[in-house]
């Protein structure tokens, strides 16, 4: 005859069937929002806006040019422990390069985030902090606008851990690395981050991603 299951083999069971997902983090989540000075400046004039009512204008605000893409989180209120760049190779003197296309942050159990993506290149090695640590600070290396020559803004990203290590993504040659972006806070780390894109160009000159953001939590 066989046995019937334990009370509380069944009760573990029941609690797995209804108890609800992990709560991730939501945009009110971040402490503070890691950012550099010499993110690319290229993208598309948008729609034309007027002001209300035939009223005129008496100030402005100046915008970097780009698509900034939604906020992007690691999940189960995890922190990303490493990084992947989505990278064009070099086209050659003749070639139109857009360099970096992607960052996409590897967080805790697996779990990965990537905001705004463009569509050339693909995806390099890995780069990870030894077990138990998590991204704390950036820098991007970005070349300078070239005028008339091809232009290909954001190239690689480097990271510190919150141990101190380095870690510095596999990006392309172009352009010269920009100061360290502020560490997160004492306690926090990196959980998420948001990425300013150019769009495709159609045939004109496309530089790829152009600037990021990282969030801490804590």
């Amino acid at each position: 005859m066989a046995l019937s299951p334990r009370p509380w083999v069944a009760l573990v069971a029941l609690v797995a069937l209804v108890a609800p997902p992990a709560r991730g983090w939501d945009r009110d989540a971040p402490t503070a929002t890691l950012s550099v000075t010499n993110g690319g400046h290229w993208g598309h004039w948008g729609d034309p806006e007027f002001c209300p009512g035939r009223g005129y204008a008496s100030g402005f605000q100046l915008k970097h040019w780009g698509h900034w893409g939604d906020p992007e989180f690691c999940p189960g209120r995890g922190y990303a422990s490493g990084f992947q760049l989505k990278v064009e190779p070099h086209k050659g003197f003749f070639g139109d390069d857009s360099g970096l296309n992607g960052v996409r942050l590897l967080c805790d159990h697996a779990g990965q985030a990537t905001s705004s993506e463009g569509p050339r290149g693909a995806w390099s090695r890995p780069e990870s902090c030894p077990p138990g640590q998590r991204l704390v600070s950036f820098r991007l290396r970005v070349e300078a606008p070239r005028g008339l020559w091809d232009d290909t803004a954001a190239n690689a990203m480097a990271a510190i851990c919150s141990g101190g290590s380095l870690l510095e993504g596999r990006g392309g040659p172009q352009g010269t690395w920009g100061n360290w972006s502020l560490p997160c806070p004492p306690g926090a780390g990196v959980c998420g981050l948001r990425t300013r894109l150019e769009p495709p160009q159609r045939g004109g000159d496309d530089t790829g991603l152009n600037d990021v953001e990282l969030y801490c939590c804590s």
